[in-house]
């Protein structure tokens, strides 16, 4: 196991080759200190662990690295399903430019057809997605100002790859700086 900027970890996620819209995370708050964790799973690519701090409303710093080749019967479980939760993630590269006003009247279209018919927020949230062309989403449980129980159970089942992160991670955080902002 590689541990990387997190920045790093996310561009191998938006980067991979998976259906967009079968990716689960989960994510809240990092249980031993300030920050949060998120992991991330896909049945075909795996799972991504990632521990982040805000220094401030513009600089987030982390480590995340890829701690399971696959999502198997065991760590299903642990990642929410469609409808299961009211909260969804994506993950989105930045549009280029010269496509930014086609990605724009597309987006429109999808808000505009969902305001004029029945519909759902989960495919309001799919078509939206897919308008912008992320290459990864789905649903999230997350718990800002806690941790969601499967958390501890994902850790847990990744206990060397969670110890060797957080050691990382300290790197990164400094710990006389306690939460907010001065």
């Amino acid at each position: 196991m590689q541990v990387r900027d997190r920045q790093d970890t996310m561009t191998e996620v938006a980067d991979s080759s998976a259906e967009p819209e079968g990716w689960r995370a989960i994510g809240g708050d990092r249980s031993g200190g300030i920050g949060e964790d998120l992991s991330i799973g896909h049945p075909d690519t795996g799972v991504f662990q990632v521990k982040t701090y805000a220094r401030n409303l513009l600089k987030v710093q982390g480590v995340g690295a890829k701690v399971a080749g696959r999502v198997d019967d065991e760590l299903a479980p642990l990642f929410p399903e469609r409808g299961d939760v009211s909260g969804h993630f994506g993950v989105q590269a930045p549009v280029e430019e010269a496509a930014a006003e086609d990605v724009a009247t597309e987006l429109e279209t999808v808000v505009e057809t969902h305001a004029e018919a029945p519909t759902s927020p989960e495919a309001l949230f799919d078509d939206i997605m897919d308008a912008v062309d992320s290459p990864a989403y789905g649903p999230m449980e997350v718990e800002t100002n806690d941790r969601p129980g499967t958390m501890d159970d994902l850790t847990d089942t990744f206990e060397e790859a969670e110890d060797l992160l957080e050691t990382e991670f300290e790197d990164v955080v400094d710990d006389a700086v306690d939460r907010g902002f001065y």
